[in-house]
Order: C-alpha cells, then structure tokens, then sequence
C-alpha cells in the first residue's frame, strides 16, 4: 500500500525477496502535467510492470472495499507512505498486521513530512522505524530501527534517496522475522512524539529575518520540493525564484540584502551565499548564471 517514489523500493524489494504479493494499493491516478492528463502514481506504474493486481480506491472507508481487502486473506500488510487512512477494518484485516515504513526516528516526527521537517529543525540525525500500525497517527509499536546522519549540506532529495532503499531492506528484514516468529515490537515513548505536519505553502517563502542557519535549513529542508523562494523584480512584474543550494557565508547588514555579486544575503543574524537557483520555468541553474540574467546589484533588498 504505497503512492509515491519513496515506496517504490519497498515493492520491489518484496518481490525480489519472493513474497506473495496478493495485490497492491495506491491513491487514484490523478491530473499533472501541461495537459493534466490523468497519471498513474509511480507504484501504480510499477505495479503494473511486475503484472500486480492494482486497487486505486479514494478512501477505505467502505464496506466493499474493506470486505474485497479482507477476502484477499494475506499474512501481512505492508504500508509505504500510502497517503490514505487506514480503518480499523483494514487493520484487522490481515493475520498478522500492518507494517509501516516510516523516514524518521519514532516518535520523532510523526505525521505527513519528516524528511523536510528534521532537515528544517536542523536535526543532525534521523532514520527508519519499521512499526506496527494502529489507529494513532504513527504511534504504534516499533519494530526495527535503523539510524542515518543528516550531514550539514544535505537536501530533503538527497535524505529521501537514501532513506527509500533503506526502508526496503529493513521492511524485508521485519517480514523474515515475522514469519520465523522473532519480530519483537516495542511500544513509543508518547511524551517524547513530536510532529511533522504536511508542509504548508505559506512556509515555503523565505524569510530573511531569522537566523542565517536557520535560513539554510528551511532551503535544504524544502529541496528540490516545493522548495524555498524569495521574489525579485523581473521586467516590470514579480518572479518567483527557488533556492535549492545555499551555504553559510560571513557578512552582516539589513536582513534580505544582497551582500556582494556572489549571490550571499543578509540574514537576521549572519548571511547565507545561494549556490543553485531556479527560475519560474527555467531549469536549475549556478549563481553566476543566475546574477547574469537578473542584473542585481549589491546593496539590492529582497522581498
């Protein structure tokens, strides 16, 4: 049971390990692209390549839907970043559970967003739990563990990429368990949850007033997507303009002012310099490139 990239793995990782998988679900196929055209999800897409039996349904919520789950009789139920709440009657309707990935150390960023959220908060650790679901927000039992650094440069991209296969291989490591009857679970530390909610737009403009380090983690935080942004004055009108690299620099002034003709900003306190910018329809573009098209000058204040 899984939609995006992230989950992507996961299925195939089960399928090499030669578990039956009696059908997958995802969300629906929905509108993108210029022509919003309907699009399968990318484990709807790779379902389909392994010959999977696929179930898009909008909800679970209803009795034909939870009776079709339950008369598949599987073991196991795995769930990878679904996006779709799982009644009761779907949690009951294996026999022997629910198995979630999740990319974060529980009950450290439980919810929606904890790739972006740990990277946010400057967090220099987080990981994969594999846990055993409940009805609670990401609250049930834990499982299997295992840790990864958040480097000082590293992207809320770069940490999905490396948590997606390690959440696979610890899944396939639980299920061996599970059926030689040695997984142990071991219930979370409520009072120690903290949570990640789904990213709202309105976090994603940046703001020049806080922190130079904390400017730099809401930029690598929200990298490659939806990406922090900042606006500037482009042939009359305001362009919306992505960061998706920045490092901190030394310099002071006013915050949001341009500090040299390297692209570094003043902050609250400090400056960051931007490495890799994006403009509204262009590709990912350096610094260089981007002072060339923009004709911003020092002393220039942002937004």
């Amino acid at each position: 049971m899984g939609t995006p990239d992230f989950a992507v793995p996961a299925l195939q990782a089960l399928l090499k390990a030669g578990h039956d998988i009696v059908a997958v679900y995802s969300q629906p196929p929905r509108a993108a692209g210029r022509g919003m055209a309907l699009r399968k999800s990318p484990v709807h897409e790779s379902a389909d390549a392994a010959g999977l039996t696929v179930l898009t349904p909008e909800k679970l919520n209803a009795q034909d839907d939870q009776a079709h789950f339950a008369a598949f009789e599987a073991d196991a139920a795995v769930v990878v970043a679904y996006g779709i709440m799982l009644p009761k009657a779907v949690l009951e309707g294996t026999k022997a559970g629910v198995f979630n990935i999740h990319a974060s150390l529980l009950p450290r960023w439980r919810g929606a967003a904890p790739i972006n959220r740990a990277i946010m908060m400057g967090d220099t650790e987080t990981g994969i739990a594999i846990m055993r679901v409940t009805e609670g927000l990401d609250a049930g039992p834990v499982c299997l563990v295992e840790k990864v650094k958040i480097t000082p440069e590293m992207t809320a991209g770069e940490l999905h990429d490396r948590l997606a296969p390690l959440g696979a291989e610890l899944m396939v490591k639980a299920l061996a368990a599970l059926e030689g009857g040695t997984l142990h679970c071991h219930a979370q530390h409520d009072e120690a949850a903290t949570y990640a909610p789904k990213l709202d737009n309105k976090e994603t403009r940046i703001n020049w007033r806080l922190l130079a380090r904390d400017v730099h983690d809401r930029i690598r935080g929200l990298s490659p997507f939806p990406g922090a942004w900042f606006e500037i004055e482009a042939k009359d009108k305001r362009e919306r303009v992505k960061v998706l690299r920045a490092a901190m620099a030394e310099g002071e002034g006013a915050p949001g002012t341009l500090l040299d003709d390297r692209l570094t900003i003043a902050c609250g306190e400090g400056a960051v310099r931007l490495t890799e910018i994006q403009r509204a329809g262009k590709k990912p573009m350096s610094a260089d490139a981007f002072l060339n098209g923009a004709t911003l000058q020092p002393g220039t204040v942002l937004d």
